[in-house]
């Protein structure tokens, strides 16, 4: 049986979503920051929930490039684990494992971060935290 045409496409499009945040994901493991920057679209936007100073829509890759700095900087965030890989032919997420730090606490999250992904980069990302009420703490 050969696949027609409406079912090849959307398989296409996964693949690419899966490629986009594969190099995303390798760069973080790294802990490369260049490579992790070169993975976002200038035209990115950051999603950020929760009742914190940093939550908002962020537009733009220099601006949500420094509120991802800024949370990092409150937080000391650090990846633990790269749980797992989502992608279909609309959106691709990544669940990750982070610990945070700050004034002698301590805490793990996983997070759910989804993508959109545009010319084989990343152009928007709405991030879901597992502990909304515990973030917003660390961020406040």
């Amino acid at each position: 049986m050969t696949n027609s045409r409406s079912e090849i496409e959307p398989e296409a499009v996964v693949k690419r979503n899966r490629l986009a945040l594969g190099r995303y994901a390798s760069a973080w493991l790294a802990g490369d920051r260049a490579a992790l920057a070169a993975c976002y679209h200038d035209d990115f936007t950051l999603h950020y929930f929760g009742r914190n100073p940093l939550a908002g829509d962020h537009s733009g890759k220099a601006a949500a490039l420094a509120i991802l700095a800024e949370v990092t900087r409150r937080t000391n965030r650090r990846l633990l684990a790269i749980v797992d890989l989502m992608a279909g032919p609309e959106r691709a997420a990544l669940l990750v494992r982070e610990r945070f730090e700050r004034d002698g606490r301590t805490a793990e999250v996983e997070r759910l971060l989804v993508y959109a992904v545009r010319d084989g980069l990343l152009c928007e990302c709405w991030v879901y935290d597992q502990e909304q009420a515990m973030v917003d703490a660390f961020l406040a």
